[in-house]
């Protein structure tokens, strides 16, 4: 398993790209609408580390309330099928048994941490492991 990106749920996308990149110094990689999760996402990566954030921004949600901006970590396995009967055999709860979504770079699958934070598993498609 690879730890891969920390994704944040976002007010306003513009806003957000402009403070990770203009304040923080992160480097813009790319950005993408997710009409199956109503959603939009894009991506920022540290040059130095390598460690990339996932901004997301829902529609319709124009407020986030203090505690919600974290909105899942994400791990990279070589098999899904196989890391979710694993993490279920022990004992944690699955949110998303495994799908795809459309030009989405692989098939991914959701846990829940004992604190009910959001674990992405990202199994990448063939063509891009």
């Amino acid at each position: 398993m690879r730890y891969l990106h920390t994704s944040l749920t976002v007010r306003d996308m513009e806003e957000s790209i402009r403070f990770y990149t203009e304040v923080l110094g992160l480097e813009f990689e790319r950005r993408r609408a997710i009409p199956e999760n109503h959603a939009e996402i894009a991506f920022v990566r540290d040059p130095a580390s390598g460690a990339r954030i996932e901004l997301t921004k829902w529609e319709g949600k124009e407020t986030v309330e203090a505690g919600e901006q974290l909105d899942h970590l994400a791990f990279e396995v070589a098999d899904l099928d196989r890391a979710v009967a694993d993490a279920r055999g022990r004992g944690a709860r699955v949110a998303r048994e495994p799908f795809s979504l459309s030009g989405g770079s692989g098939r991914i699958a959701f846990l829940l941490d004992p604190n009910d934070v959001w674990i992405e598993l990202i199994e990448p498609r063939p063509d891009r492991a």
